[in-house]
């Protein structure tokens, strides 16, 4: 893990037998060995909260997304009626229109029809300003 050869955790056995003595030995490294065991642990924990907060943020960021996508494709939809092609899997299919004679006898031209007045066009309504868009609810 840190690049200790066996020579080298030999050395400190070596080391921490002489210094703290053959009774005690056993004692320090009941202790050492608990106190990296709690380490190791408090480490895992953090890590795993670190990562799903991490993943706790990507899918609050992934909704939020989409729904800035779906109000955009609302606000298109309202805005351009026109332009929304519809879906051919639910659009039902029409019988085709018979085709008018070709060869039908010459009418007399009809003359347009008299338009009435039109009435005072309605202005359009304005766009709204864009505004900040809502933060999705918390997850608690």
């Amino acid at each position: 893990m840190f690049g200790i050869s066996f020579s080298e955790l030999l050395l400190v056995g070596l080391v921490a037998l002489v210094v703290l003595g053959p009774e005690r030995l056993p004692g320090a490294a009941r202790t050492a060995g608990l106190w990296v065991g709690r380490l190791k642990r408090s480490f895992n924990a953090i890590k795993q909260e670190v990562e799903r907060e991490i993943g706790a943020d990507e899918i609050r960021r992934q909704l939020h997304n989409e729904h800035i996508l779906s109000m955009e494709q609302e606000a298109r939809r309202i805005l351009n009626p026109q332009s929304v092609t519809p879906d051919p899997a639910t659009t039902p299919v029409s019988e085709p229109q018979p085709a008018v004679a070709a060869a039908a006898p010459e009418a007399a031209p009809v003359p347009p029809a008299p338009v009435a007045a039109a009435p005072a066009a309605t202005p359009a309504p304005a766009a709204a300003a864009p505004t900040e868009p809502t933060q999705p609810p918390r997850a608690p």
